[in-house]
């Protein structure tokens, strides 16, 4: 594996490592008690054995439920099955290509126990993309659902003069379905095998001992690689996100306390666990206190409440596009009389659940407010980046209702919150400079502390850029105001690179977008920067209408003109049906901008 620190100057180390500090405590200040993630795993396999861990719940309704003891030994015979069979060692990227499953889960566990690290693939990206981020990752090998064998086999085996080919995928390992001839088939491999790891002669226990772990460099530490995540930008060769056994553990440690999550409660995971969210939130977090988590094989609106209500779940993680689709089901049920959770469940069927965890996407006020008011259930409002491991701050949990609204609606844009205890956040100016700007004043959102990624891998550029002043730069527009105790609450405004330059005054996409969701009939409208030949760039509408909505452009534009000034309003209008959005429901503006190439020659007048 490359030496990676040998790629990167001094100056780029220094400003790393201060970007990894928190309040002058460096990261090798540990602020969690265990010694790696296996330490943490097998703690709660002694202490909490049998106590529900793990409730998976297929695509057909299946129910599959792990105890703690369970998962632990299942981890470790995948452990051995990993290090024996396959050859991974300490340090080794193993590549998945699968969706949410149990086993998924069990193999990630299995590489952290190794000290081996995960490169999760997305398979919404198309073969090139993930065919060079699994050349970049170094991945020695790959396992993959049986569903995406042929798929997995066209990437890695496939033509380099096509963008394909792995040639760094040595096995190919397949995990559910049939076993089929040419592969090791991960479920029949591991069932027989022991269920303690002894891999490289490390003194390991299984669930039915403590951990003694030796320093005798066999055996992970909290400093060793642990995922290997990609950005999901829209331009440019996607980065990776190295982040640490410790990154991940301690954003854990910080997300419990935000939440108040502590042993016996039940988290629900209905986001993919090929991103940061999904693995941190409710696989690292649950496991770290002792909690539950129940994994689904994916969202379902439908099925949503239901199973909130069987499994007797207490808290969500969520992004503001599934917000949305549950309260469209939610006004589907309405029209025909029924609850407005489906299925026959009440309000009395839920009183176990708390609140939702919400980031990623872009969360309009109109959105909240609405969802609020529908279901009466509060959304902790967070903010964070697959390089700060996950969350970097949250709507406190301690405020009143009325409090919490108004930091939601009150305030121009939905507050992020207050940052939480493994990191500080401040707000720089925009260009770069390192200027530290107060409250009120707009800039760059820049995040340092013990959660903040080990660095990108392989670019020495992207690195020297993004830590330049000893912060991390997360290229997100916002600004902060204090409340009465002096906690800063954040607010985002918008990606700086998604920020309209019309004529050299810039303008956020979320403010125009609020005005959008205000027209009836607007499913989704963004805001879309794109080329003009007068101004640098004008600004576009892109319009997604509501089913049987009757929608015109003219009306549209008319409604924007009376809510904001002609410089800030659209100046075309283009209807569409597909909504461009990363796996975490994260809007991809810059993917819309050629539907507004007609318009780069045009020079837009007010008419008054």
């Amino acid at each position: 594996m490359t030496d990676l620190d040998a790629t990167l100057d001094a100056t780029t180390r220094q400003n790393i490592r201060a970007a990894q500090t928190l309040n002058g405590q460096p990261p090798d200040k540990r602020l969690v008690p265990f010694r790696n993630i296996r330490h943490a795993m097998a703690l709660q396999a002694k202490t909490a054995g049998r106590r529900p861990f793990m409730i998976h719940i297929d695509g057909d309704g299946g129910r599959e439920e792990l105890d703690f003891a369970d998962f632990n030994i299942r981890v470790h015979q995948t452990a051995n099955f990993l290090h024996d069979d396959l050859g991974v060692r300490r340090g080794d990227r193993v590549a998945t290509i699968a969706y949410n499953h149990s086993e998924t889960a069990i193999v990630y566990f299995a590489c952290w126990v190794i000290g081996a690290a995960v490169a999760p693939q997305n398979v919404a990206e198309d073969d090139q993309r993930i065919a060079f981020i699994l050349r970049n990752s170094e991945a020695v090998v790959c396992l993959v659902r049986g569903d995406y064998l042929q798929r997995a086999e066209r990437i890695i085996n496939g033509d380099p003069a096509d963008g394909l080919g792995v040639p760094n995928i040595r096995e190919i390992v397949t995990m559910g379905g049939a076993a089929q001839p040419d592969y090791k088939h991960f479920n029949d491999m591991v069932k027989n095998l022991p269920e303690t790891y002894l891999g490289d002669g490390a003194p390991v226990k299984s669930a039915d001992d403590s951990v003694k772990d030796v320093d005798d460099g066999t055996i992970a530490g909290l400093d060793d690689e642990a995922l290997l995540v990609y950005t999901s930008g829209t331009t440019g060769a996607p980065k990776g996100v190295v982040l640490t056994q410790y990154n991940l553990l301690v954003d854990a440690s910080a997300i419990a306390s935000a939440q108040a999550i502590t042993g016996g409660q039940r988290m629900m995971c209905v986001l993919p666990i090929h991103h940061v969210n999904g693995i941190v939130v409710t696989l690292v977090t649950p496991l770290l206190v002792g909690a539950s988590t129940v994994l689904n094989r994916a969202f379902s609106a439908s099925r949503f409440w239901e199973t909130v209500a069987r499994e007797r779940v207490n808290v969500v993680s969520v992004v503001p596009t599934l917000l949305q689709f549950l309260l469209e089901h939610a006004e589907r049920q309405r029209a025909t009389g029924e609850s407005i959770f489906g299925a026959g469940i009440t309000r009395r069927d839920l009183t176990f659940f708390r609140h939702f965890v919400c980031g990623a996407g872009t969360l309009a006020i109109s959105l909240a407010r609405a969802f609020e008011n529908t279901f009466g259930y509060p959304i902790l409002h967070g903010y964070g980046l697959s390089e700060t491991t996950c969350y970097s701050c949250f709507l406190p949990i301690d405020i009143s209702w009325e409090a919490h609204q108004a930091w939601l609606q009150a305030h121009g844009y939905p507050s992020i919150g207050i940052p939480v205890h493994t990191n500080e956040m401040a707000i720089f100016s925009a260009d770069g400079s390192g200027q530290r700007l107060p409250a009120g004043e707009r800039g760059e959102i820049c995040i340092r502390g013990h959660n903040v990624m080990k660095y990108y891998f392989q670019r020495p550029d992207a690195n020297a850029e993004t830590f330049k002043f000893g912060w991390f730069r997360s290229g997100d527009e916002g600004f902060y105001i204090e409340d009465e105790r002096g906690r800063p609450f954040f607010f985002i405004t918008g990606r700086i690179k998604e920020l309209i330059n019309r004529g050299g005054v810039k303008f956020s996409p979320f403010d125009i977008e609020e005005v959008l969701l205000e027209i009836p009939g607007v499913k989704v409208g963004l805001a879309v920067a794109f080329p003009n030949t007068y101004y640098g760039e004008e600004v576009g509408a892109y319009i997604v209408p509501e089913p049987g909505a009757e929608l015109s452009a003219e009306a549209i534009l008319a409604h924007c003109r009376a809510a904001m000034t002609f410089e800030k309003s659209p100046k075309v209008v283009v209807f569409g049906e597909e909504i461009p959005v990363t796996s975490t429901g994260k809007y991809q503006r810059l993917r819309l901008t050629d539907l507004f190439s007609a318009w780069q020659e045009t020079q837009f007048r007010d008419a008054k």
